[in-house]
């Protein structure tokens, strides 16, 4: 099989700013653990008072790049991977190129003369995170960079894509535009929920893409509130699931899959009418690092083989390899070569 260029994905590229802070801090500026959420003025100081903690790390991030950083990782196969997303012509946004092209990434930034790299402030309590992002040059993303020759041959070439749900605020058009030419040519085009606050206020956007999706990921949490939009009175993560695969479709040539995470609970695989559960691998608590990044580095690690065309059971396996090489490393960092076979 060719694999160059074979899995594209477009999302909103953050600089992680990643800090263990305490409960106090998270008290301050109004923030829950295991959330994700957009900043608000309230929130801006945040980020240069993590900055200035001693145990601060910038690691190159945001959803999708993530996950596509580690399907590159997993494949071990140059060239196999790209990205596409909006920086800002600055420092961060040198440090992201540098990071996306150290990991084996073929990256198209649009780079944004006038607003600052967007940027994601990680909080860690206890091995559990919080994301508070500030957008700022993701949030400028334009589909004319996307229709431009060298760009849209990425998505040509590509016959694999895979979105995170955070886009949707982003750039709904670009996403418009490569779902269509997916379910026009027999390709295979992915998104995951992403959050809570993406299923409540971007529901008509979310609800445009759906019939596209070939594969829907999230977890149980993004589950249960995308239940509780669309009035469905259960929270029922498996029923959930189902009621998602069956959601109808644009394109018939492929079925919906949706795969739903649950932490340490077994994974949840809705295809045909029927749900399959698969455990996940369990780590002691005293080796857990930092959440951040485990729900991406599944999706990458399911992605690295599905492209492989290897079976539901493989991908999930390879799933639940990633997630838990991640959460015992702080960010959504790797070791050089995975130990997965």
């Amino acid at each position: 099989m060719a694999f160059e260029g074979i899995l594209l994905g477009m999302g909103n590229p953050l600089l992680d700013i990643s800090a263990v802070v305490d409960e106090e801090f998270l008290s301050k500026y109004d923030i829950k653990l295991n959330n994700a959420i957009l900043a608000e003025d309230k929130h801006l100081p945040m980020y240069d008072e993590m900055g200035s903690k001693s145990n601060v790390e910038y690691i190159a991030g945001g959803a999708t790049q993530n996950s596509i950083k580690v399907a590159q990782w997993m494949l071990q196969i140059p060239g196999a991977t790209s990205y596409i997303g909006c920086i800002g012509k600055d420092k961060f946004g040198e440090e992201m190129k540098k990071n996306s092209k150290q990991a084996g990434l073929n990256v198209h930034y649009l780079e944004d003369e006038n607003t600052p790299t967007g940027t994601c402030a990680v909080c860690v309590v206890g091995g559990e995170r919080s994301l508070v992002a500030n957008l700022g040059a993701a949030n400028c993303y334009k589909s004319d960079h996307l229709k431009k020759p060298e760009n849209w041959a990425l998505v040509e070439k590509a016959k694999y894509y895979y979105i995170a749900g955070f886009f949707l605020t982003v750039s709904p058009e670009s996403i418009q535009l490569v779902a269509e030419h997916a379910a026009a040519n027999n390709k295979v085009f992915m998104m995951n929920l992403s959050a809570p606050f993406i299923c409540e206020f971007f529901r008509d956007a979310q609800e445009k893409a759906l019939p596209y999706m070939d594969y829907v990921f999230g977890n149980e949490t993004e589950a249960r509130t995308f239940s509780k939009v669309h009035g469905w009175q259960t929270d029922n993560v498996e029923e959930i699931a189902l009621k998602i695969s069956q959601w109808p479709k644009a394109s018939g040539t492929h079925k919906r899959i949706t795969v739903i995470t649950q932490g340490a609970d077994p994974v949840v695989v809705a295809e045909d009418g029927k749900v399959k559960l698969f455990p996940v691998i369990l780590l002691p608590k005293e080796k857990l690092v930092d959440t951040n990044g485990a729900g991406d580095a599944f999706v990458g690690g399911f992605l690295s083989q599905l492209i492989q065309e290897k079976p539901i059971e493989d991908c999930v396996r390879a799933a639940c390899y990633a997630a838990n090489v991640i959460i015992q490393r702080s960010g959504c960092t790797f070791p050089e070569k995975p130990d997965f076979n």
